[in-house]
């Protein structure tokens, strides 16, 4: 005797040994002996053997029309034998066990037709419920044509009509449920590329620049970078403010626009000097929970790319309150007098118009102004002895907290400048000029800063007024509302206040002075949520626009490299294999550099490079046994 038994969710056939009431002992078709229990035993049989009948069944069932199967059962619940009686029996005799199996088979591989309701018994699914099971299934096979045909034009380099309205999502943000999405991550499997190449390819990213720029504008710009235009327009009049007695000015690179700061100068009687840091005032008419606040507390910065950038605030109030020549601007004011040894005995802050003089840009300046001409001769320009007086107390003030200013050891800037299209390598042109941070025009700023910061930091916490304060002790950065030292700077605290225009923070903190000083109630009182979640954002999404920054200046250096065509360069060991190369703000890994001392040259070819993933690919080729030796001179490449 032999039984065909349900074991798990497949069909199996063996020799029965022994048949108690309640289970069998069977030697399946592969000699395993089995222990199975007598419900699970669906047919017992004497032929053929154990390993034919599934075989055999299964060829019949082949030919069993599920459709005319369904047709003929009636709509209650059925075994399948019964059912097998009916639909092969006849002329006396029921259904030999390869039929019965076969039925079983049919029933068993059509879950769309029939309803399992137990083991070998069934139920043909009502006909409203089977259209709608077919519906999907057609619906399943026309997309999975769809699938193959996009997957065949996307391995061939061609641009199926239906990613047009995707490709955002499809690159950035992919949802595998999508048939675009499979269709492409099929093509990928078949092409070996991925997916921003293949796309590259077939032209729906016009460049990889666009990549870049589309991927950080998907992750932190999702409604786009336009401002609502009602906001621009819903600033207050200008408040009614005292004239400053200053003629101030400033000093910024040729790019900027929202010149936060101005300074000025005016001798005292008897010695000394009376220094004014102003800083532009957008406080006075940008209020807390105003729709502009809300519009610079969803950007939280001005971002900053070469040849472009994303402002925190619109255009028209950038330019309503940018500290531009020729007009009178409100500003807070910071004022210090100093003593003609350079110390400062005391200062005074106030909220005032001030009248800006000129705007001096920095790459005019600095050839008359630098460490050469300070040793030598400074030559006429305007404001050359401010600056040379202001430079002097920046060196005073650089002693007594004991901490540079600015980077010291050869640390380079670099200025970028893009000619054309960005996002077009045929026409666009890259070009980089390197200046050695440090120079005399950069202590300057930075000391002048430093100076504000720290003072209004100090005045804040004095009045017992919360403020967002960055930080530095045992070697950890980080922002905090306690007015904490920061020990890298040598201050005994340092607020944010000095870029309003640019910086949500400071623009916060600009409030919380502005009511200091005017004898008002600070709008953020201490331990405010909004003031602990506004530093939590800032703090995040400064971060992010940073790391983006870097990636896009990454970037640009591999254009220009490839715009030059250069196959080899020089370089300068930072440490252990990790290399700078000339002239570029990038550090390498070049794992075939040998071990060599810091600050020791070396030359590298140029064997790869990938604009999208942002790599480069470098061979070290020899050691220049001389170390790096550049001076303090502007080189452009």
């Amino acid at each position: 005797m032999h039984v065909l038994f349900e074991e798990g969710s497949a069909f199996r056939t063996g020799t029965v040994l022994t048949d108690n009431d309640s289970t069998l002992q069977v030697e399946t078709a592969s000699g395993k002996r089995a222990k199975i229990k007598s419900a699970n035993v669906l047919l017992r049989y004497e032929a053929p053997a154990p390993g034919a009948l599934l075989e055999l069944a299964g060829e019949m069932a082949a030919g069993i029309e599920t459709g005319f199967l369904w047709e003929c059962a009636g709509d209650d619940e059925f075994s399948f034998r019964d059912f097998a009686d009916e639909y092969f029996g006849g002329a006396g005799h029921g259904p030999s066990p390869v039929e019965a199996a076969a039925l079983l088979l049919a029933l068993h591989a059509a879950p769309i037709h029939f309803h399992r309701k137990g083991k070998g018994r069934f139920r043909k699914a009502p006909p409203d419920i089977l259209a709608a099971a077919l519906a999907g299934l057609e619906k399943k096979r026309r997309q999975a044509l769809a699938i193959e045909r996009m997957a065949d034009e996307l391995a061939a380099c061609a641009l199926p009509p239906e990613f047009a309205p995707l490709l955002d999502q499809i690159l950035y943000k992919p949802d595998r449920n999508l048939p675009e999405t499979k269709a492409l991550e099929a093509a990928c499997a078949r092409t070996g590329l991925s997916a921003p190449r293949l796309l590259l390819e077939c032209g729906a990213i016009r460049s990889p620049y666009d990549y870049h720029y589309g991927r950080f504008l998907r992750e932190q710009f999702p409604r786009g970078t336009e401002f609502p235009e009602a906001e621009a327009s819903a600033l207050p009049a200008d408040p009614q403010l005292p004239r400053a007695d200053a003629r101030a000015f400033s000093i910024d690179d040729a790019t900027t626009t929202e010149i936060d700061d101005a300074f000025s100068l005016r001798a005292l009687p008897g010695g000394g000097w009376r220094v004014g840091i102003h800083i532009a005032a957008p406080g006075l008419s940008i209020l807390p929970h105003s729709p502009l606040d809300q519009a610079a507390r969803s950007r939280l910065s001005t971002v900053y790319m070469p040849g472009a950038k994303i402002t925190m605030l619109p255009e028209a109030v950038i330019d309503r309150f940018t500290l531009a020549e020729g007009r009178d601007c409100p500003a807070v004011s910071l004022y210090l007098t100093v003593s003609p040894e350079f110390e400062i005995t005391a200062s005074e802050s106030r909220v005032e118009l001030v009248p800006i003089a000129a705007n001096l840009r920095s790459h005019d300046i600095e050839p008359l102004f630098n460490a050469e001409t300070l040793a030598a001769r400074l030559p006429e320009f305007p404001f050359r002895d401010e600056l040379k007086t202001l430079w002097q107390l920046a060196n005073a003030c650089e002693n007594r907290r004991g901490k540079p200013s600015v980077a010291r050891g050869g640390v380079n800037d670099c200025h970028f400048v893009i000619a054309g299209d960005l996002a077009d390598p045929e026409t666009c042109r890259v070009t980089i000029s390197e200046r050695r941070r440090g120079s005399p025009l950069d202590k300057v700023v930075s000391e002048l800063m430093i100076a504000a910061n720290s003072l209004w930091g100090g005045l804040l916490a004095e009045k017992g007024i919360p403020a967002i304060y960055r930080a530095q002790t045992a070697g950890k950065v980080r922002m905090t509302t306690s007015p904490l030292p920061h020990e890298g700077l040598g201050v005994e605290q340092y607020a944010w206040a000095s870029s309003p225009l640019r910086r949500y923070v400071d623009l916060l903190n600009q409030w919380q002075l502005l009511a200091c000083l005017q004898g008002e109630a600070p709008p953020f009182k201490p331990r405010s949520e909004l003031m602990f979640a506004a530093m939590r954002d800032f703090d995040l999404t400064y971060g992010a626009y940073a790391e983006f920054q870097r990636g896009m200046e990454r970037y640009w250096c591999l254009r220009w490299l490839r715009q030059e065509g250069l196959e080899t360069i020089g370089a300068t060991v930072h440490r252990e294999n990790l290399v700078k190369p000339d002239h570029l703000p990038l550090l390498l890994r070049v794992p075939s550099v040998p071990e060599l001392a810091p600050g020791q040259r070396v030359r590298l070819a140029i064997e790869s490079m990938d604009l999208l993933t942002l790599e480069l690919g470098c061979r070290y080729l020899e050691t220049d046994q001389r170390t790096d030796q550049r001076t303090d001179q502007k080189t452009e490449t």
